[in-house]
Protein backbone atom coordinates (compact mmCIF):
# COMPACT_ATOMS: atom_id res chain seq x y z
CA UNK A 1 0.00 0.00 0.00
CA UNK A 2 1.62 3.35 -1.00
CA UNK A 3 0.65 7.07 -0.93
CA UNK A 4 -1.42 9.17 1.07
CA UNK A 5 -2.91 7.45 4.04
CA UNK A 6 -6.68 7.29 4.30
CA UNK A 7 -7.97 7.55 8.20
CA UNK A 8 -9.43 4.51 8.59
CA UNK A 9 -5.57 2.87 7.27
CA UNK A 10 -4.16 5.43 9.91
CA UNK A 11 -6.65 4.75 12.85
CA UNK A 12 -6.15 0.60 12.11
CA UNK A 13 -2.11 0.94 11.85
CA UNK A 14 -2.40 3.44 15.19
CA UNK A 15 -4.10 0.71 17.21
CA UNK A 16 -2.20 -2.19 15.88
CA UNK A 17 1.36 -0.27 16.97
CA UNK A 18 0.08 0.37 20.37
CA UNK A 19 -1.14 -3.27 20.32
CA UNK A 20 2.51 -4.43 19.84
CA UNK A 21 3.67 -2.39 22.74
CA UNK A 22 0.72 -2.76 24.86
CA UNK A 23 1.65 -7.28 24.13
CA UNK A 24 4.98 -6.56 24.97
CA UNK A 25 4.21 -5.04 28.66
CA UNK A 26 1.62 -8.41 29.18
CA UNK A 27 4.26 -10.32 28.52
CA UNK A 28 6.81 -9.14 30.89
CA UNK A 29 3.67 -8.18 33.84
CA UNK A 30 3.18 -12.31 33.33
CA UNK A 31 6.87 -13.58 33.21
CA UNK A 32 8.61 -11.02 35.86
CA UNK A 33 9.54 -12.87 39.00
CA UNK A 34 9.23 -10.10 41.44
CA UNK A 35 6.21 -8.14 42.20
CA UNK A 36 7.24 -4.66 41.87
CA UNK A 37 7.16 -5.51 37.68
CA UNK A 38 4.65 -8.93 37.88
CA UNK A 39 1.99 -6.78 40.65
CA UNK A 40 2.49 -2.77 40.32
CA UNK A 41 3.50 -2.85 37.11
CA UNK A 42 7.12 -0.75 37.23
CA UNK A 43 8.29 -1.57 33.69
CA UNK A 44 7.34 -0.10 30.13
CA UNK A 45 7.83 -0.82 26.50
CA UNK A 46 7.67 1.09 23.36
CA UNK A 47 8.37 1.66 19.41
CA UNK A 48 11.43 4.91 18.83
CA UNK A 49 12.52 6.58 16.02
CA UNK A 50 15.97 4.80 14.44
CA UNK A 51 17.48 8.57 14.33
CA UNK A 52 16.28 10.42 16.57
CA UNK A 53 15.24 8.15 19.52
CA UNK A 54 12.08 9.78 20.02
CA UNK A 55 8.64 7.85 21.60
CA UNK A 56 6.56 6.66 18.48
CA UNK A 57 4.26 4.45 20.34
CA UNK A 58 4.15 3.59 24.09
CA UNK A 59 2.00 0.62 25.52
CA UNK A 60 -0.45 1.65 28.18
CA UNK A 61 -0.07 -0.23 30.92
CA UNK A 62 3.68 0.96 31.25
CA UNK A 63 4.57 4.02 32.97
CA UNK A 64 4.23 7.50 31.73
CA UNK A 65 7.56 8.94 33.22
CA UNK A 66 9.45 5.78 30.65
CA UNK A 67 7.94 7.89 27.92
CA UNK A 68 9.98 10.48 27.35
CA UNK A 69 12.90 8.96 29.37
CA UNK A 70 13.56 5.94 27.22
CA UNK A 71 13.84 8.16 24.26
CA UNK A 72 16.78 9.58 25.69
CA UNK A 73 17.93 5.97 26.57
CA UNK A 74 17.35 4.78 23.08
CA UNK A 75 19.75 7.96 22.04
CA UNK A 76 22.32 6.83 23.98
CA UNK A 77 22.69 3.66 22.68
CA UNK A 78 22.28 5.14 18.62
CA UNK A 79 25.19 7.56 19.48
CA UNK A 80 27.04 4.21 20.88
CA UNK A 81 26.20 1.96 17.87
CA UNK A 82 27.35 5.21 16.19
CA UNK A 83 30.68 5.53 17.71
CA UNK A 84 31.35 1.62 17.73
CA UNK A 85 29.97 1.57 14.10
CA UNK A 86 28.94 -2.38 14.65
CA UNK A 87 24.90 -2.32 14.71
CA UNK A 88 24.08 -5.63 13.39
CA UNK A 89 20.10 -7.21 13.58
CA UNK A 90 20.03 -9.52 16.74
CA UNK A 91 22.11 -7.08 18.58
CA UNK A 92 20.52 -5.99 21.83
CA UNK A 93 21.61 -3.03 24.56
CA UNK A 94 21.57 -3.38 28.09
CA UNK A 95 22.49 -0.53 30.77
CA UNK A 96 21.01 1.11 33.70
CA UNK A 97 22.88 4.29 34.25
CA UNK A 98 20.40 6.86 35.04
CA UNK A 99 22.46 10.04 33.90
CA UNK A 100 22.15 8.62 30.05
CA UNK A 101 18.55 6.92 30.34
CA UNK A 102 16.92 8.90 33.37
CA UNK A 103 15.07 8.03 36.40
CA UNK A 104 17.46 5.39 38.87
CA UNK A 105 19.82 2.75 38.73
CA UNK A 106 17.19 -0.05 39.97
CA UNK A 107 15.34 0.44 35.99
CA UNK A 108 17.45 -2.31 34.00
CA UNK A 109 16.55 -0.43 30.32
CA UNK A 110 17.29 -3.31 27.20
CA UNK A 111 16.93 -1.56 23.58
CA UNK A 112 16.82 -4.08 20.53
CA UNK A 113 17.50 -2.33 17.15
CA UNK A 114 14.56 -3.31 14.73
CA UNK A 115 15.52 -4.37 10.98
CA UNK A 116 13.17 -4.30 7.81
CA UNK A 117 13.99 -5.40 4.79
CA UNK A 118 17.73 -5.10 5.62
CA UNK A 119 17.11 -1.78 6.62
CA UNK A 120 17.10 -0.39 10.47
CA UNK A 121 13.62 0.60 10.67
CA UNK A 122 13.37 1.33 14.07
CA UNK A 123 14.00 0.79 17.67
CA UNK A 124 12.41 -1.40 20.61
CA UNK A 125 12.59 -0.92 24.32
CA UNK A 126 12.24 -2.93 26.99
CA UNK A 127 12.59 -0.84 31.18
CA UNK A 128 11.79 -2.46 34.05
CA UNK A 129 12.69 -1.72 37.54
CA UNK A 130 15.00 -4.76 39.06
CA UNK A 131 14.15 -5.78 42.97
CA UNK A 132 17.69 -4.83 44.09
CA UNK A 133 20.66 -4.17 41.67
CA UNK A 134 23.90 -4.18 44.41
CA UNK A 135 24.40 -1.02 45.94
CA UNK A 136 24.65 -0.45 50.17
CA UNK A 137 21.00 -0.53 50.71
CA UNK A 138 18.48 -3.45 49.77
CA UNK A 139 16.14 -2.27 46.99
CA UNK A 140 18.73 0.50 46.41
CA UNK A 141 16.75 3.00 47.85
CA UNK A 142 19.10 4.52 49.74
CA UNK A 143 18.64 7.88 51.79
CA UNK A 144 22.12 8.42 52.53
CA UNK A 145 23.75 7.76 49.59
CA UNK A 146 26.58 10.77 48.58
CA UNK A 147 27.67 8.92 45.00
CA UNK A 148 26.11 6.86 42.57
CA UNK A 149 27.87 3.64 43.58
CA UNK A 150 26.00 4.06 46.96
CA UNK A 151 22.96 3.04 45.47
CA UNK A 152 23.53 0.20 42.85
CA UNK A 153 25.90 -1.41 40.47
CA UNK A 154 26.23 1.14 37.61
CA UNK A 155 26.45 -0.87 33.92
CA UNK A 156 26.74 1.83 30.89
CA UNK A 157 25.47 0.74 27.44
CA UNK A 158 26.95 -2.84 26.98
CA UNK A 159 25.80 -5.30 24.26
CA UNK A 160 24.05 -8.14 26.03
CA UNK A 161 23.04 -9.87 22.62
CA UNK A 162 25.60 -10.26 19.41
CA UNK A 163 23.63 -11.08 16.09
CA UNK A 164 21.20 -12.95 18.17
CA UNK A 165 23.87 -14.62 20.35
CA UNK A 166 23.21 -13.78 24.27
CA UNK A 167 26.72 -12.97 25.83
CA UNK A 168 26.84 -15.12 28.82
CA UNK A 169 30.00 -13.23 30.67
CA UNK A 170 27.29 -9.82 30.79
CA UNK A 171 25.06 -12.00 32.49
CA UNK A 172 27.16 -13.57 34.80
CA UNK A 173 27.94 -10.03 35.52
CA UNK A 174 24.57 -8.58 35.97
CA UNK A 175 23.63 -11.74 38.40
CA UNK A 176 26.81 -11.65 40.21
CA UNK A 177 25.79 -7.83 41.82
CA UNK A 178 22.30 -8.42 43.08
CA UNK A 179 21.64 -9.83 46.23
CA UNK A 180 18.51 -12.08 44.26
CA UNK A 181 19.72 -13.05 41.45
CA UNK A 182 16.88 -15.48 40.73
CA UNK A 183 14.58 -12.74 40.60
CA UNK A 184 17.26 -10.45 38.31
CA UNK A 185 17.29 -13.27 36.13
CA UNK A 186 13.48 -14.34 35.70
CA UNK A 187 12.85 -10.28 34.98
CA UNK A 188 15.91 -10.30 32.25
CA UNK A 189 14.31 -13.44 30.83
CA UNK A 190 10.61 -11.80 30.88
CA UNK A 191 12.38 -8.29 28.57
CA UNK A 192 14.46 -10.37 26.15
CA UNK A 193 10.43 -12.28 25.77
CA UNK A 194 8.89 -9.07 25.48
CA UNK A 195 11.38 -7.87 22.70
CA UNK A 196 11.16 -10.97 20.95
CA UNK A 197 7.67 -10.56 20.58
CA UNK A 198 7.86 -7.40 19.47
CA UNK A 199 9.70 -7.77 16.96
CA UNK A 200 7.33 -10.98 15.81
CA UNK A 201 4.44 -8.64 15.73
CA UNK A 202 6.26 -5.98 14.40
CA UNK A 203 7.25 -8.47 11.35
CA UNK A 204 3.63 -9.36 11.23
CA UNK A 205 2.15 -5.94 10.56
CA UNK A 206 5.16 -4.64 7.84
CA UNK A 207 4.59 -8.18 6.15
CA UNK A 208 1.18 -6.90 5.73
CA UNK A 209 1.30 -2.77 4.99
CA UNK A 210 4.95 -2.45 4.04
CA UNK A 211 7.30 -0.32 5.34
CA UNK A 212 6.64 2.79 3.53
CA UNK A 213 3.30 2.78 4.51
CA UNK A 214 4.04 1.87 8.39
CA UNK A 215 6.73 5.03 8.25
CA UNK A 216 4.22 6.88 6.93
CA UNK A 217 1.70 6.46 9.64
CA UNK A 218 4.65 7.01 12.30
CA UNK A 219 4.78 10.43 11.15
CA UNK A 220 1.36 11.25 10.64
CA UNK A 221 0.90 10.53 14.56
CA UNK A 222 2.98 12.57 15.90
CA UNK A 223 2.64 15.27 13.39
CA UNK A 224 -1.17 15.19 14.28
CA UNK A 225 0.10 14.96 18.49
CA UNK A 226 1.73 18.25 17.71
CA UNK A 227 -1.55 20.05 16.16
CA UNK A 228 -3.13 18.59 19.19
CA UNK A 229 -1.06 20.19 21.54
CA UNK A 230 -0.61 23.42 19.45
CA UNK A 231 -4.52 23.51 19.49
CA UNK A 232 -4.69 22.91 23.57
CA UNK A 233 -2.03 25.88 23.95
CA UNK A 234 -3.82 28.32 21.87
CA UNK A 235 -6.93 28.14 23.80
CA UNK A 236 -5.70 29.01 27.11
CA UNK A 237 -4.58 32.66 27.89
CA UNK A 238 -1.21 33.74 27.39
CA UNK A 239 0.71 34.28 30.25
CA UNK A 240 3.28 33.79 32.93
CA UNK A 241 2.24 32.15 36.43
CA UNK A 242 4.63 30.80 38.94
CA UNK A 243 4.76 28.51 41.80
CA UNK A 244 7.45 26.97 44.34
CA UNK A 245 7.25 23.88 46.65
CA UNK A 246 10.05 22.29 48.67
CA UNK A 247 11.55 19.03 49.34
CA UNK A 248 11.79 18.29 52.91
CA UNK A 249 15.68 17.42 52.86
CA UNK A 250 18.05 15.35 50.65
CA UNK A 251 18.68 12.59 53.28
CA UNK A 252 22.13 14.32 54.59
CA UNK A 253 21.48 17.85 55.16
CA UNK A 254 18.64 18.87 56.82
CA UNK A 255 17.50 21.78 54.57
CA UNK A 256 14.25 22.44 52.75
CA UNK A 257 14.97 22.34 48.75
CA UNK A 258 13.03 24.60 46.83
CA UNK A 259 11.25 23.35 43.64
CA UNK A 260 9.87 26.47 41.19
CA UNK A 261 8.96 26.79 38.32
CA UNK A 262 7.45 29.59 35.60
CA UNK A 263 4.37 28.04 33.26
CA UNK A 264 4.71 30.61 30.01
CA UNK A 265 1.46 30.39 27.70
CA UNK A 266 2.62 32.37 24.12
CA UNK A 267 0.34 31.18 21.71
CA UNK A 268 0.63 27.81 20.61
CA UNK A 269 3.91 27.70 22.98
CA UNK A 270 4.19 26.86 26.10
CA UNK A 271 7.57 27.34 28.26
CA UNK A 272 8.21 25.67 31.26
CA UNK A 273 11.09 27.24 33.29
CA UNK A 274 12.89 25.91 36.64
CA UNK A 275 14.97 28.68 37.55
CA UNK A 276 15.11 29.43 41.39
CA UNK A 277 15.19 24.98 41.83
CA UNK A 278 17.87 24.20 44.34
CA UNK A 279 21.50 23.44 43.04
CA UNK A 280 22.64 19.72 42.92
CA UNK A 281 22.47 18.10 46.24
CA UNK A 282 25.01 15.80 48.72
CA UNK A 283 22.03 13.20 49.00
CA UNK A 284 20.09 11.44 46.56
CA UNK A 285 17.31 13.50 45.64
CA UNK A 286 18.58 14.82 42.56
CA UNK A 287 17.59 13.89 38.78
CA UNK A 288 19.46 13.58 35.53
CA UNK A 289 18.34 16.04 32.79
CA UNK A 290 16.25 13.42 30.84
CA UNK A 291 13.99 12.57 33.82
CA UNK A 292 13.44 16.67 34.19
CA UNK A 293 12.19 16.59 30.61
CA UNK A 294 10.18 13.04 31.01
CA UNK A 295 8.58 14.49 34.24
CA UNK A 296 7.47 18.03 31.92
CA UNK A 297 5.50 15.35 29.31
CA UNK A 298 3.66 13.69 32.30
CA UNK A 299 2.63 16.87 33.92
CA UNK A 300 1.50 17.94 30.20
CA UNK A 301 -0.43 14.29 29.96
CA UNK A 302 -2.04 14.94 33.33
CA UNK A 303 -3.28 18.67 32.28
CA UNK A 304 -4.62 17.59 28.45
CA UNK A 305 -5.60 13.88 29.17
CA UNK A 306 -6.45 13.24 25.53
CA UNK A 307 -3.78 13.79 23.91
CA UNK A 308 -1.59 10.92 21.97
CA UNK A 309 1.53 9.42 23.75
CA UNK A 310 3.98 10.28 21.27
CA UNK A 311 7.33 12.27 20.54
CA UNK A 312 5.13 15.04 18.91
CA UNK A 313 3.47 16.50 22.19
CA UNK A 314 6.37 18.14 23.24
CA UNK A 315 7.35 20.16 19.78
CA UNK A 316 5.72 23.00 20.79
CA UNK A 317 6.77 22.98 24.49
CA UNK A 318 9.92 24.21 25.86
CA UNK A 319 11.58 22.80 29.09
CA UNK A 320 14.11 24.96 30.59
CA UNK A 321 16.38 23.29 33.30
CA UNK A 322 18.98 25.31 34.99
CA UNK A 323 22.75 23.87 34.90
CA UNK A 324 24.03 23.05 38.15
CA UNK A 325 20.57 22.07 39.68
CA UNK A 326 19.05 19.03 40.86
CA UNK A 327 17.25 19.00 38.05
CA UNK A 328 20.65 18.48 35.78
CA UNK A 329 22.66 16.26 38.42
CA UNK A 330 26.08 14.93 36.21
CA UNK A 331 27.28 11.25 36.92
CA UNK A 332 28.42 10.17 39.89
CA UNK A 333 25.81 12.30 41.82
CA UNK A 334 23.33 9.99 43.67
CA UNK A 335 19.84 10.16 41.98
CA UNK A 336 18.01 6.80 44.22
CA UNK A 337 15.43 8.92 44.98
CA UNK A 338 14.18 10.40 41.47
CA UNK A 339 10.45 9.40 42.16
CA UNK A 340 10.67 11.81 45.01
CA UNK A 341 11.59 14.75 43.10
CA UNK A 342 9.64 14.29 40.03
CA UNK A 343 6.55 14.37 42.59
CA UNK A 344 7.39 17.87 43.38
CA UNK A 345 8.22 19.13 39.46
CA UNK A 346 4.36 17.73 39.02
CA UNK A 347 2.80 19.20 41.78
CA UNK A 348 4.35 23.02 41.36
CA UNK A 349 3.40 22.91 37.19
CA UNK A 350 -0.27 21.81 38.46
CA UNK A 351 -0.05 24.65 41.10
CA UNK A 352 1.64 27.01 38.32
CA UNK A 353 -0.93 25.48 35.37
CA UNK A 354 -4.32 26.17 38.30
CA UNK A 355 -4.05 29.70 37.82
CA UNK A 356 -4.23 29.60 33.79
CA UNK A 357 -6.66 27.00 33.44
CA UNK A 358 -8.28 26.03 36.75
CA UNK A 359 -10.66 23.93 35.57
CA UNK A 360 -8.11 21.63 34.03
CA UNK A 361 -5.53 21.26 36.66
CA UNK A 362 -6.30 18.96 40.05
CA UNK A 363 -4.67 19.92 42.77
CA UNK A 364 -1.33 18.23 44.38
CA UNK A 365 -1.65 14.47 45.45
CA UNK A 366 0.38 13.17 48.28
CA UNK A 367 3.54 13.39 46.80
CA UNK A 368 5.55 10.74 47.78
CA UNK A 369 6.05 7.25 47.06
CA UNK A 370 7.32 6.10 50.38
CA UNK A 371 9.88 3.61 49.25
CA UNK A 372 10.41 1.13 52.04
CA UNK A 373 12.90 -1.88 52.05
CA UNK A 374 12.85 -4.19 55.13
CA UNK A 375 15.65 -7.20 54.18
CA UNK A 376 16.55 -10.13 56.48
CA UNK A 377 17.66 -13.60 56.47
CA UNK A 378 15.29 -16.47 56.93
CA UNK A 379 15.89 -18.84 59.26
CA UNK A 380 17.43 -21.60 57.21
CA UNK A 381 19.93 -18.35 55.86
CA UNK A 382 18.11 -17.36 52.92
CA UNK A 383 18.13 -13.38 52.21
CA UNK A 384 14.95 -11.73 51.54
CA UNK A 385 14.28 -8.40 50.57
CA UNK A 386 10.92 -6.65 50.50
CA UNK A 387 10.50 -3.27 48.83
CA UNK A 388 7.57 -1.46 47.73
CA UNK A 389 5.77 1.79 47.45
CA UNK A 390 2.89 2.86 49.20
CA UNK A 391 -0.79 4.94 48.19
CA UNK A 392 -1.94 8.33 49.55
CA UNK A 393 -4.67 11.10 48.51
CA UNK A 394 -5.26 12.54 44.84
CA UNK A 395 -6.09 15.95 44.68
CA UNK A 396 -9.37 17.54 44.22
CA UNK A 397 -10.69 18.84 40.46
CA UNK A 398 -13.43 20.67 39.00
CA UNK A 399 -15.05 17.70 38.64
CA UNK A 400 -15.02 16.28 41.88
CA UNK A 401 -13.14 15.03 44.90
CA UNK A 402 -9.55 13.17 44.50
CA UNK A 403 -8.91 9.73 44.48
CA UNK A 404 -8.57 8.24 47.93
CA UNK A 405 -5.83 5.62 48.64
CA UNK A 406 -4.45 6.05 44.54
CA UNK A 407 -0.69 5.23 43.50
CA UNK A 408 1.50 8.46 42.84
CA UNK A 409 0.40 10.46 39.58
CA UNK A 410 3.88 9.59 37.79
CA UNK A 411 2.75 5.97 36.94
CA UNK A 412 -0.28 3.75 35.60
CA UNK A 413 1.44 0.91 38.34
CA UNK A 414 -1.01 -0.12 41.35
CA UNK A 415 0.02 -0.52 44.95
CA UNK A 416 0.91 -4.57 45.27
CA UNK A 417 -1.81 -6.23 47.23
CA UNK A 418 -0.76 -6.95 50.92
CA UNK A 419 -1.69 -10.58 50.46
CA UNK A 420 0.96 -10.80 47.88
CA UNK A 421 3.41 -8.77 50.46
CA UNK A 422 2.57 -11.45 53.18
CA UNK A 423 2.75 -14.47 51.19
CA UNK A 424 6.73 -13.75 49.92
CA UNK A 425 7.97 -12.00 52.85
CA UNK A 426 7.83 -12.87 56.92
CA UNK A 427 5.72 -9.67 57.71
CA UNK A 428 2.33 -9.01 58.86
CA UNK A 429 0.28 -5.81 58.40
CA UNK A 430 -1.24 -5.23 61.57
CA UNK A 431 -3.37 -2.37 59.80
CA UNK A 432 -4.12 -1.03 55.90
CA UNK A 433 -6.50 1.87 56.06
CA UNK A 434 -7.83 4.88 54.65
CA UNK A 435 -6.61 7.51 56.68
CA UNK A 436 -9.76 10.04 58.69
CA UNK A 437 -8.92 13.20 58.49
CA UNK A 438 -6.26 13.46 56.04
CA UNK A 439 -7.32 15.03 53.17
CA UNK A 440 -7.73 18.59 51.83
CA UNK A 441 -10.73 20.31 52.20
CA UNK A 442 -12.31 22.41 48.98
CA UNK A 443 -15.64 22.62 47.60
CA UNK A 444 -13.81 18.63 46.11
CA UNK A 445 -11.89 17.66 49.00
CA UNK A 446 -8.86 15.67 48.28
CA UNK A 447 -8.53 12.04 48.47
CA UNK A 448 -8.03 10.10 51.94
CA UNK A 449 -4.36 8.90 52.20
CA UNK A 450 -4.13 5.56 54.13
CA UNK A 451 -1.88 4.23 57.37
CA UNK A 452 -0.10 1.04 57.15
CA UNK A 453 1.31 -0.52 59.80
CA UNK A 454 3.47 -3.77 59.16
CA UNK A 455 5.38 -6.16 62.16
CA UNK A 456 8.36 -8.44 61.23
CA UNK A 457 7.83 -11.84 61.51
CA UNK A 458 11.59 -13.32 61.21
CA UNK A 459 13.81 -12.90 64.32
CA UNK A 460 15.46 -9.61 62.65
CA UNK A 461 16.01 -7.45 59.71
CA UNK A 462 16.79 -3.96 58.80
CA UNK A 463 14.90 -1.18 57.59
CA UNK A 464 15.38 2.07 55.51
CA UNK A 465 12.84 4.79 54.32
CA UNK A 466 13.16 6.87 51.64
CA UNK A 467 9.45 9.51 51.32
CA UNK A 468 8.58 12.80 51.25
CA UNK A 469 6.40 15.34 52.06
CA UNK A 470 6.85 15.23 56.03
CA UNK A 471 7.28 18.84 56.50
CA UNK A 472 5.67 20.59 53.59
CA UNK A 473 2.03 19.25 52.81
CA UNK A 474 0.20 18.55 49.45
CA UNK A 475 -1.21 21.92 48.44
CA UNK A 476 -4.59 22.82 47.23
CA UNK A 477 -5.47 24.37 44.08
CA UNK A 478 -7.98 27.73 43.59
CA UNK A 479 -8.51 27.75 47.49
CA UNK A 480 -8.01 24.36 48.11
CA UNK A 481 -6.57 23.48 51.11
CA UNK A 482 -3.05 20.91 51.64
CA UNK A 483 -3.30 17.41 52.92
CA UNK A 484 -2.06 15.98 56.13
CA UNK A 485 1.70 15.73 56.45
CA UNK A 486 3.08 12.39 55.91
CA UNK A 487 3.84 10.24 59.47
CA UNK A 488 6.86 7.83 59.74
CA UNK A 489 7.22 5.94 63.50
CA UNK A 490 8.83 2.68 63.87
CA UNK A 491 8.78 0.13 67.33
CA UNK A 492 12.72 0.16 69.30
CA UNK A 493 13.14 0.74 72.68
CA UNK A 494 9.70 -0.31 74.18
CA UNK A 495 8.07 2.94 71.87
CA UNK A 496 7.18 4.54 69.00
CA UNK A 497 10.13 6.21 67.27
CA UNK A 498 10.51 8.88 64.48
CA UNK A 499 13.13 9.06 62.31
CA UNK A 500 15.52 12.68 62.76
CA UNK A 501 15.24 13.44 59.42
CA UNK A 502 11.36 13.51 59.36
CA UNK A 503 10.67 11.12 56.23
CA UNK A 504 14.28 9.48 55.42
CA UNK A 505 16.17 7.02 57.76
CA UNK A 506 18.85 4.08 57.15
CA UNK A 507 19.64 1.47 59.33
CA UNK A 508 16.13 0.81 61.28
CA UNK A 509 16.68 -2.42 63.46
CA UNK A 510 14.08 -4.31 63.62
CA UNK A 511 13.21 -7.45 65.90
CA UNK A 512 10.40 -10.18 65.74
CA UNK A 513 7.39 -8.27 66.45
CA UNK A 514 8.26 -4.75 66.35
CA UNK A 515 6.67 -2.88 63.26
CA UNK A 516 6.88 0.13 60.92
CA UNK A 517 4.06 2.91 60.49
CA UNK A 518 3.25 4.60 57.59
CA UNK A 519 0.72 7.56 57.82
CA UNK A 520 0.10 8.88 53.83
CA UNK A 521 -0.64 12.37 53.18
CA UNK A 522 -3.88 13.00 51.93
CA UNK A 523 -4.62 14.89 48.68
CA UNK A 524 -5.09 19.11 48.43
CA UNK A 525 -8.22 20.62 47.87
CA UNK A 526 -9.75 21.92 44.55
CA UNK A 527 -12.10 25.27 45.60
CA UNK A 528 -12.68 27.15 48.26
CA UNK A 529 -13.76 24.46 51.31
CA UNK A 530 -16.62 27.22 52.62
CA UNK A 531 -18.30 26.55 49.39
CA UNK A 532 -18.50 22.23 49.31
CA UNK A 533 -22.60 20.69 49.36
CA UNK A 534 -23.39 19.78 53.01
CA UNK A 535 -24.68 16.83 51.68
CA UNK A 536 -21.34 15.67 50.73
CA UNK A 537 -19.69 17.12 54.43
CA UNK A 538 -22.69 14.77 55.80
CA UNK A 539 -21.28 12.17 53.47
CA UNK A 540 -17.66 12.28 54.52
CA UNK A 541 -18.58 12.27 58.47
CA UNK A 542 -20.73 9.27 58.17
CA UNK A 543 -18.46 7.26 56.18
CA UNK A 544 -15.63 8.31 58.86
CA UNK A 545 -13.54 9.65 56.52
CA UNK A 546 -13.63 13.27 58.33
CA UNK A 547 -14.09 13.49 62.11
CA UNK A 548 -16.98 16.22 62.66
CA UNK A 549 -15.09 18.56 64.21
CA UNK A 550 -12.57 18.31 61.54
CA UNK A 551 -15.53 18.89 59.39
CA UNK A 552 -16.69 22.21 61.07
CA UNK A 553 -13.09 23.61 61.29
CA UNK A 554 -13.15 22.94 57.68
CA UNK A 555 -15.77 23.68 56.24
CA UNK A 556 -17.71 26.13 58.84
CA UNK A 557 -21.34 26.06 58.48
CA UNK A 558 -21.49 23.39 55.93
CA UNK A 559 -19.52 21.33 58.30
CA UNK A 560 -22.11 21.99 61.61
CA UNK A 561 -24.57 19.36 62.61
CA UNK A 562 -22.48 16.63 60.81
CA UNK A 563 -22.35 13.11 63.04
CA UNK A 564 -20.59 10.57 62.94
Amino acid sequence: MTGALDPITLAVLAGRMEQIADEMDATLFRAAFNPIIAEAHDASHGLYHAVTGDTLVQGKSGLPIFVGVMSFAVKAIIDKAAADGDLADGDIYIFNDAHLGGTHLSDMRLVRPYFWDGALFCYLASVGHWHDVGGAVPGNYNPGATEAFQEAFVLPPVKLAKRGVLQQDIVDILMRNTRLPASAMGDLNGQLSALDLGAKRLDTLLEEYGGATVTAALNALSDRAEALMRAELSALPDGRWDARDHLDNDGIKDQALPIQVAFEVRGDRLILDFEGTAGVTAGPVNIARPTAVATAYVAIKHIFPDLPANAGVMRPIEVRVPEGSLLAADFPAPVGGYTETILRMIDVIFAAAAQAAPDRVVANAYGTINALSIAGKRSDGRPWVMFSFFGGGHGGSADGDGLNHGNAPISTATIPPLEILEAAYPVMFRQWALRPDSAGAGTHRGGLGAVYEIELLEEEADAFLFGERGRFPPQGVVGGAPGALNVFHYEAEGGWQAPPLSSKMLGIKLSRGAALRLETPGGGGHGRAGDRDPAAVARDVARGDQTPAAATAANGAAGQGAKG
